[in-house]
């Protein structure tokens, strides 16, 4: 006997019919012996339909009540499901992520999970029951009801698996698992079999949608396996753990990412610590900083441009003026950007692939406006008008390497 955790994403509980097909996936593994946990998302665009609704009232209500709010959609689709399971002839239960012992930190609307107490679980599965959880939500030390951010429920799932110290974590998605790029786009994508936490970690990061990457983090940290799979189509999906056997691959994947903005502070002058009072203010609110670019500089000034995401643009912006020195000087937001990504560990050991990646951009006429490298990934900034043409040009490029 095994203990499976498996999520639903809200496309796959979207309406009646599919809540059906997830209830007879469950059942099925339930069936074949094993003890079953399930962390399902709100259904279909029910998150965002509450945050207009929310924005029809009060466009700046607070944190507090927004997750008190959106919280609403999880507890929708767990008692559905548990509906659809019980008429399936199955015992099943229900819980929200304060009863299943959820506990995090009090930052609204991205909580940190500090610890899950699963007793509550444990006592369900020993009564043979399947539990059907509310991801993306937990409880805070005030008492306060919270969620974990977009994509929480992947890390939820996670959780639960590590917590229990569950055999597998299945995650039930759209797609039929983790591709070298976005089948939908890409005619070319292959889907892989396997990928390193690593790898699937910085491809979640730069913009693949497949997994969350503070999943893909704790999963890292606790040694569980992933499993990603459809849950529209009966097909093997993709392995994420911590060593794989594709050795021969030189990249795993290429990404796009067009939530970003790109800021440009002109004239900095030239001194010591500049850059550490513009990227300490900017770190004291919590704003992620992708790439930097510093110039030479000429005279005795330089430029420093930056990415981070379009949300959070406006308050770098505030930021960035607010400090007495850069009072005056040119500070320019650029939004029609995107980054570009190869991802795969396979990089680090070969020369190269920077050049056949600039290559592929500049074949199709893509100019380059900065590049980040690290171990496993280039990235490049582009013209967004350009994205999806060179995640075709650049994923064509390797498609040898992908397909070893």
């Amino acid at each position: 006997m095994s203990l499976i955790v498996q999520k639903f994403g809200g496309s796959s509980v979207a309406n009646a019919e599919r809540v059906m097909n997830v209830a007879r996936i469950v059942t099925d593994t339930y069936k074949n012996g094993n003890d079953v946990v399930v962390v399902v998302s709100a259904q279909g665009d029910t998150t965002d339909d509450l945050i207009d609704k929310a924005n029809e009232i009060n466009p700046r209500a607070s944190k507090r009540e927004m997750d008190m709010l959106l919280s609403a959609g999880e507890q929708i689709s767990i008692s559905l499901l548990a509906m659809a399971i019980e008429k399936l002839g199955y015992p099943v239960c229900s819980l929200l992520g304060w009863q299943a012992g959820f506990a995090t930190n009090s930052s609204y609307g991205s909580a940190r999970i500090k610890k899950v107490t699963a007793d509550r679980i444990k006592e369900e599965i020993e009564k043979k029951r399947i539990v059907v959880v509310a991801g993306f939500q937990g409880l805070n030390k005030y008492g306060d009801i919270t969620t974990l951010g977009r994509g929480g429920s992947d890390t939820s799932a996670v959780a639960i698996a590590a917590s229990l110290h569950a055999d597998r974590c299945q995650i039930y998605t759209d797609v039929e698992g983790v591709y070298t790029a976005d089948p939908r786009k890409i005619k070319g994508a292959k889907k892989l079999s396997e990928i390193t936490y690593d790898e699937m970690l910085e491809l979640a990061t730069l913009g693949a949608q497949v997994l969350n990457n503070r999943s893909v983090e704790m999963a890292k940290k606790y040694n569980v396996t992933i499993e990603v799979l459809s849950s529209l189509a009966k097909a093997s999906g993709t392995i994420v753990k911590e060593v794989t056997n594709v050795e021969k691959m030189l990249v795993r994947g290429v990404t796009k990412d067009s939530d970003v903005a790109r800021i440009s502070i002109i004239g900095v002058p030239n001194v010591p610590g500049i850059a550490y009072k513009i990227f300490g203010k900017l770190a004291a609110k919590n704003i992620n900083i992708d790439i930097i670019l510093q110039s030479v500089g000429r005279g005795n000034t330089k430029d420093i441009a930056f990415t981070t995401s379009k949300a959070n643009s406006e308050t770098a912006i505030e930021v960035l003026k607010s400090l007495e020195l850069l009072a005056g000087l040119e500070i320019i937001c650029d939004t029609s950007v995107s980054k570009i990504s190869v991802v795969g560990a396979g990089m680090e050991s070969h020369p190269g692939v920077a050049a056949k990646m600039f290559e592929a951009l500049f074949e199709n006429d893509i100019n380059i406006q900065m590049i980040s490298t690290s171990e496993i990934k280039i990235s490049v900034l582009i013209d967004i008008n350009d994205a999806d043409k060179a995640v075709a040009a650049v994923h064509e490029a390797f498609i040898p390497e992908l397909t070893d």
